[in-house]
């Protein structure tokens, strides 16, 4: 398994109840029975998605949301409460960034599909991260080329939008030969 879900709430039998009716999806659960056990968690692996309680003595789910916002932006966070108010779902949402509110008890099968959903979002951002570095890479070494060669990059079309190539006759042939006979000599 590849990605960790995280279940928070101060009453050991919902993170139980939940983690029973997840058990069958392709992630690895975690439970803890409160904010600092959470973010003890997030300090020592990596966590996908957070999907915590409201109401827990110690640290509230808004707050500790709020804070794995800020030290773990990637992590998608999801609120579920016993006690829904538009005061909490404002809060949740604007402080700590959650993607979902869920209301308990909630619909399990809504519940997976959203994770799983979160997952496969998340992956499409980790994916475009990395295409955007590649790229930004590529775009460098290709300037730093065209410093040191000038016009390297230019692309020259006939009338027609055809990409034109100026060689001297022969100059492919004689550059396949070298080519040829440099992988014989391997």
């Amino acid at each position: 398994m590849k990605h960790t879900v995280l279940l928070v709430d101060d009453d050991p039998r919902v993170v139980s109840a939940l983690s029973r009716a997840l058990r069958n999806e392709p992630y690895q659960i975690l439970g803890a029975e409160s904010g600092e056990e959470a973010l003890h968690i997030l300090g020592t692996r990596s966590i996908d998605v957070i999907v915590s309680d409201e109401e827990m003595p110690g640290m509230r789910g808004n707050v500790l949301l709020r804070k794995v916002s800020e030290s773990y932006p990637e992590t998608v966070r999801f609120m579920l409460t016993g006690k829904a108010t538009l005061e909490n779902a404002v809060e949740a949402i604007n402080n700590g960034g959650i993607s979902r509110f869920f209301v308990k008890p909630c619909n399990t099968a809504d519940l997976a599909a959203s994770i799983r959903q979160a997952l496969q979002q998340r992956e499409l951002m980790v994916a475009a991260r990395k295409l955007l570095r590649k790229t930004q890479t590529q775009s460098f070494q290709l300037c730093r080329l065209e410093e040191q060669y000038p016009d390297i990059t230019r692309v020259e079309r006939d009338e027609d939008g055809a990409i034109t190539i100026d060689e001297t006759p022969g100059e492919y042939e004689n550059l396949m030969r070298e080519i040829l006979a440099s992988l014989k000599e391997k």
